[in-house]
């Protein structure tokens, strides 16, 4: 199933287990396979199918070993013809057939009678799907090329993991890991706020989509500046229909300085790192799971380098033993070495989980004037949290949070205290005072599993470090340090490499402000509204557009637009019209079209939408059915090619049209932004007053609307500008982490001149009970909602 196997992608298991040197820049670029996105989402889209997921007997994704391996470990017995594997191009022998990895190919074991129905079933998601093997009862593996074999043995010798393998080992002593600092407090916090350990990593995580499928209950930076980092990863079960409040959770753990002195200690504090990072966030520690990465230098024949991996597994394996907690996987690459340069050993523990949405609490300090304390277990001889002392722990914090005492919990790791304290305050501008009795070892020293807690009351408990300020500054026994600096220092550490704070304009955005009197009103009334939601190779925002206009009460209609062959396009043009006929509303929904093509995103959309029967339906909607339309994120940039915003219709555009080009940041975007209603003219609007603000995740790298003062001026006195970005006092803003792509009077979306074609690039869709709980603000706008009340 899925993508077509090439040249790049040989060997991507090899290439990741043998040491590289300067060379290897130059003839292993194409060993790993890059991803294909678009693909992968048509596989995800076929196995929500009920009817297809049922039909599979076995599944293996495609990885290092390519066929041999996908396939070949499906059952005891396989015939593999490789000539039948689809090809990006021909000239591949059966080797390069056989062994080249993929990350966008699925290989699944289907009834022979059901071979037929799979495949229309994959046909109707514009996937590829093959039959290229079949399984016997011989226990043997046979792969044939050219009508050759060139492939043949038994399963019992690939089961017996070829010949014995023996080593000698050396375990090497470990070295005290204790944490080193000085004695002078603003320095440590500023050296500790520019460490790449704790650093803020912002401008890369943000070249991530946080908020696909509307399921994120913690964005990955909390607090009105989204500037604390979340210590686990918390999102809702995906549920295409319904509605869940159960989530589950992810957290990581690994220090690499503890690393190098002790390979054991190491591993063992990974695990509880991890583990606390889920009890942090409010989970409960009766159903916590882990899984391994491990990645380590090249171990050769030398006893003493095997010495740290298997120390390291001998410190995580004890972990488990002693918290009753077991890992369920892992990956490991024995291959960080580059000429002389060696990775530090590293097993890195990743914790999982599952709670409720209403028990997650986030990181980042509430208010001033709160309590703060500091609950530690006690630790060993080892220099590690006592197995009894941290369970109990454990239930003691979730304790805390089911009282709802608990306003924001993060649990110490590499920088101590000190980093807790610094980073929790970053969110919302609150500042720290530490208590004078607190000891210096408490704050900057290592504490794995011990919790800093701001208290909701006055509970006399642990220790206490001190209450959180109106003064946003850290003190420590009448020494104060700016804690905006520490931020600034945090934040710049990494900015010519990942950009996040680049310069904005100096000057003042005008507010626009446009009151509806009426709105049109349609010929025909709708109980519940037909909505066509066109899906294209890159979209990725269906479901979630599909629920968002199921719970305002309308009917969704999710459309894959199929183009594998000529013929797949012309079927689909012909459906979707008919479609088009059938519904009131057409939704185009977010993603990345064709993988954002050059000179534009949102082209494949355009070009189907001005083929003729589909251009006609469109406007046959807009025109004389009156009709609406909505375009988010990449469904606004084809809107805008398209000519139906700003002028209503799909007409030829001109280049002096408004358009939507890259972000001035120059890569894409992903947080929450604050929106200004600017205009309600739109009957998407109706249930909206101009100036309020609704706080909405974006997503793009394509967003900054252009357009000159002239055609601007006309759009504000016509209405059609329809949200505006706006700061935290409800300005406009030029200013990047307001106005995420510098958008001209910070327009975040314009309508037709009706208003009936509304085009964003917010995700208004992204909705739901107990989402975003670390970013406060409201999210829901209503759009759908209006439009059941537009046909009522």
């Amino acid at each position: 199933l899925g993508g077509r196997t090439g040249r790049d992608g040989c060997g991507g298991a090899t290439g990741s287990s043998k040491s590289h040197n300067v060379s290897s820049l130059e003839s292993c670029g194409a060993e790993v396979q890059k991803g294909n996105a678009p693909e992968e989402r048509k596989l995800q889209r076929l196995f929500r199918n009920p009817e297809a997921s049922r039909l599979i007997k076995r599944c293996n994704d495609f990885g290092a070993g390519g066929v041999s391996v996908a396939v070949g470990e499906l059952a005891d017995g396989l015939e593999i013809d490789l000539d039948t594997v689809p090809k990006k191009y021909e000239g591949l022998d059966g080797t390069e057939l056989a062994i080249s990895e993929s990350q966008e190919r699925m290989a699944v074991v289907v009834e022979p009678g059901d071979v037929e129905r799979f495949c229309a079933l994959a046909a109707k998601e514009n996937l590829e799907a093959t039959v290229v093997a079949k399984v016997t009862d011989r226990g043997r593996l046979k792969m044939t090329w050219k009508g050759n074999v060139i492939v043949d043995l038994s399963r019992e010798f690939l089961n017996s993991n070829g010949a014995e393998k023996h080593i000698d080992i050396k375990a090497v002593a470990s070295e005290s890991f204790e944490r080193e600092y000085g004695d002078d407090f603003a320095s440590e916090l500023k050296k500790m706020a520019a460490d790449l350990n704790i650093c803020s990593k912002r401008g890369l995580s943000e070249r991530f989509d946080s908020t696909i499928g509307a399921g994120t209950v913690l964005m990955p930076f909390g607090g009105k500046n989204q500037s604390t980092p979340i210590q686990a990863m918390v999102n809702k079960i995906s549920s295409e229909c319904g509605h869940t409040d159960d989530c589950s959770l992810m957290a990581w753990g690994y220090n690499p300085q503890i690393a190098k002195k002790s390979p054991y200690h190491s591993a063992y504090l990974a695990v509880v790192e991890s583990v606390s990072k889920l009890i942090a966030a409010g989970a409960d520690f009766s159903d916590v799971y882990l899984t391994f990465q491990e990645y380590f230098e090249k171990p050769k024949r030398d006893p003493a380098r095997w010495g740290k991996p298997f120390s390291a597994l001998l410190g995580a394996f004890s972990a488990q033993l002693d918290y009753g907690i077991a890992s369920i996987g892992g990956k490991d690459s024995m291959s960080g070495s580059f000429e002389s340069l060696d990775v530090p050993p590293t097993l890195v523990s990743f914790a999982v989980t599952t709670a409720k949405t209403p028990d997650i609490i986030s990181p980042e300090f509430k208010a001033a004037g709160h309590k703060v304390v500091l609950l530690k277990p006690e630790y060993n001889e080892k220099g590690i949290p006592a197995p009894e002392s941290e369970i109990a722990l454990y239930k003691e914090v979730r304790a805390l949070v089911e009282a709802g005492k608990a306003a924001a919990i993060y649990t110490p790791t590499y920088g101590g205290v000190a980093e807790a304290v610094m980073k929790m305050s970053f969110g919302n501008s609150v500042g720290f005072e530490f208590d004078s009795a607190v000891e210096a070892d408490d704050i900057f020293g290592y504490r794995y599993g011990a919790f800093v807690i701001e208290l909701n009351c006055d509970e006399q408990i642990g220790i206490t470090l001190g209450k959180t300020t109106e003064k946003y500054a850290i003190v420590y026994k009448g020494e104060c340090v700016d804690a905006a600096a520490l931020f600034a220092e945090s934040e710049n550490k990494l900015e010519g490499v990942y950009s996040c704070n680049i310069k904005h304009a100096e000057r003042e955005v005008a507010t626009v402000s446009y009151k509806a009197s009426s709105y049109p009103t349609p010929k025909s009334k709708f109980a519940s509204p037909r909505v066509l939601i066109p899906v294209f190779p890159g979209t990725n925002c269906e479901y979630d557009s599909a629920k968002a206009v199921r719970d305002a009460g309308a009917t969704p209609e999710i459309f894959v637009i199929k183009n594998l062959t000529s013929r797949d396009i012309a079927e689909s043009v012909e459906a979707f019209a008919r479609r088009v006929e059938e519904s009131q509303a057409i939704f185009i929904p977010g993603g990345f079209s064709g993988g954002d093509e050059p000179d534009g995103s949102g082209k494949f959309i355009t070009a189907f939408f001005r083929n003729g029967a589909v251009k006609d339906a469109v406007n046959r909607l807009m025109c004389k059915r009156d009709g609406m339309m909505l375009g988010i994120c990449n469904g606004f940039q084809a809107l805008i090619k398209l000519g139906l915003v700003p002028y209503g219709e799909i007409t030829d555009t001109k280049e002096t049209d408004p358009t939507l080009t890259f972000n001035t940041i120059g890569r894409h975007q992903s947080k929450i932004v604050r929106t200004r209603v600017a205009s309600n003219k739109s009957p998407w609007l109706m249930n909206t007053e101009v100036g309020e603000i609704y706080s909405v995740p974006i997503s793009h790298g394509e967003g900054r609307f252009i357009a000159s003062d002239e055609q601007v001026r006309k759009l504000i006195e016509c209405g059609q500008v329809a949200t505006q970005y706006v700061d935290l006092s409800g300005n406009p803003s030029f200013d990047v982490q307001f106005n995420p792509n510098d958008s001209v009077f910070a327009i975040e979306g314009i309508t037709s001149p009706d208003g009936r074609v509304l085009g964003k690039m917010g995700h208004s869709e992204r909705i739901g009970d107990g989402l975003y709980k670390n970013v406060e603000g409201n999210y829901q706008m209503g759009l759908f909602d209006s439009l059941c009340k537009y046909y009522k």
